[in-house]
């Protein structure tokens, strides 16, 4: 038995971890707790010496001394102040007016500015709960297929997981050792295109199945004109100079993200300010809710922090590293599985989670097989993007399901009775968006351009051209008188 445990203990502590996990412990203190126990057994097995455990005290300090991680609270305050201020209401009423004369332009409004949203909180949960309780009222009310209003919702929301500002792309670079500017650069164009495939989708369901996203009525269209192209630019303005306040000084190379999230939160502070919408209660909640997600976080990352170092000990990164080498197609291969891997354990983990478990174990074989990080790291953040909207544990479902109808009511402008939205039909709205998240995944492996493109790289430099030149100096002696 003894024999068996030595040789076979890296397999053993990464299934007793999913063991943990499976009886619903905490993630942070399920990682923490099986670390520290197969530390102990490695050092009963004489696999391991105590002075392994010196390492992670400094290995904490190091967690806390890192600025890369400042980032996380500064953008979730941001998200959280943002919320509050009223911008989301201002920018659904607006891009809703000027959208409405066509099929499914409520629809369409609600994708533009769930990326608008997604650029300025970076927040899933704010930005699904914002457009829940504002735009599905609205388009249940016109008559929308509730399966299309909650998937379109549910969906546009979780472009936070992949449009810069991101806090899953804060936490992917860290992990992999790269720059958080370079994967928010990465990531920019893959955001963009999945914002433009759910458009897609609904102008496909628009053509073949009309009833389900009609246009607004006249009535309801209250804006025209001049008014409607001043109401546009005064509600598009304050989230634009935001983007550019955080993610073009990023790009731009003028701040670091950590100190573009801290403008980021500085200029959420101020629009709410100007909009007379931030009052103590306001500001302690986003405070306290700030505090929970990063202490969230950071927990976390102590507890793979314990786990990683233990796992190493006992050479399970070795363990990983063969069998995923050993996969049958290389790199093609082992992007396969990886992927495959990334979908399944999305149904029960969120993307902390999968980020601070999987990828320290995933990244030293990617290297090895010659995969550039950035493009990893973004592949794999679009991936996680469906953790979001897998039925039945998605988090974004549960969120539009925390703010959806649950009984029929009258609506008070129209007076139709409009029927409650059921869990079933939140779920089946997600199916179609979760498939193109998946195509999303497909095109990302097939143009590995559309990351790599737009990521600023210094000029390579051909070892084999080198030359040294050395200067002889003349010390005034011929050569003869020299020797």
């Amino acid at each position: 038995m003894t024999a068996f445990i030595i040789a076979n203990i890296a397999p053993l502590m990464f299934g007793a971890l999913v063991l943990f996990l499976l009886f619903g412990y905490p993630v942070a203190f399920a990682l923490a707790a099986n670390g520290i126990l197969f530390g102990l057994i490695g050092i009963g097995l004489d696999l391991l010496t105590p002075s392994l455990f010196q390492a992670l005290p400094e290995r904490v300090f190091g967690i806390m001394r890192n600025d890369t991680l400042l980032a996380v609270p500064f953008f979730t305050f941001m998200g959280l102040i943002l919320e509050r201020s009223g911008m989301a209401e201002d920018l659904l009423d607006t891009i809703g007016q000027l959208f409405g004369p066509i099929r499914g332009g409520l629809a369409y409004a609600v994708i533009l500015v769930g990326a608008l949203l997604a650029a300025t909180t970076g927040v899933v949960a704010a930005s699904v709960i914002s457009m829940g309780l504002i735009s599905l009222p609205i388009m249940l009310r016109y008559g929308y297929d509730a399966r299309v209003a909650t998937g379109v919702i549910a969906a546009s929301g979780t472009l936070a997981q992949i449009i810069p500002p991101s806090l899953v792309l804060i936490i992917m670079a860290d992990q992999l050792g790269r720059s958080v500017g370079d994967m928010y650069q990465g990531a920019l164009a893959p955001g963009l295109l999945l914002t433009a495939l759910y458009a897609g989708y609904v102008l496909l369901i628009s053509v073949v199945y009309p009833k389900a996203v009609p246009a607004l009525p006249l009535s309801a269209r209250t804006l025209h004109g001049l008014p409607l192209v001043g109401r546009v630019v005064t509600a598009l303005l304050p989230p634009l100079v935001l983007i550019f306040l955080v993610l073009g000084t990023i790009f731009l190379g003028i701040a670091t993200p950590t100190e573009g999230g801290a403008m980021g939160a500085a200029g959420a502070l101020g629009l709410a300010v100007i909009r007379r919408k931030l009052s103590w209660a306001r500001l302690s909640q986003a405070m306290e809710s700030t505090a929970r997600l990063s202490s969230f976080v950071l927990f976390i990352l102590i507890g793979s922090t314990v786990f990683g170092l233990v796992f190493r000990g006992v050479n399970g990164d070795l363990w990983v590293e063969h069998l995923l080498t050993a996969l049958p197609g290389g790199a093609v291969g082992f992007l396969v599985v990886t992927n495959l891997l990334i979908f399944v354990l999305a149904f029960f983990l969120d993307f902390f989670e999968l980020a601070f478990i999987l990828v320290p174990l995933l990244a030293p074989v990617a290297d090895k097989l010659g995969i550039d990080l950035i493009w990893f790291g973004v592949l794999l953040a679009v991936n996680m993007q469906t953790s979001f909207m897998h039925p039945p544990f998605g988090f974004a479902l549960f969120f539009l399901r925390s703010v959806a109808p649950r009984t029929d009511t009258i609506d008070k402008i129209t007076g139709r009775l409009i029927p409650k939205v059921t869990t079933g039909q939140i779920y089946w709205g997600a199916v179609p968006f979760v498939l193109i998240q998946l195509v999303m995944v497909g095109l990302v492996i097939a143009f590995p351009n559309l990351v790599l493109g737009s990521i600023d790289k210094a000029e390579a430099v051909d070892a084999s051209k080198v030359q040294i030149e050395i200067q002889q100096e003349d010390y005034g002696g011929s050569p003869a008188e020299s020797q």
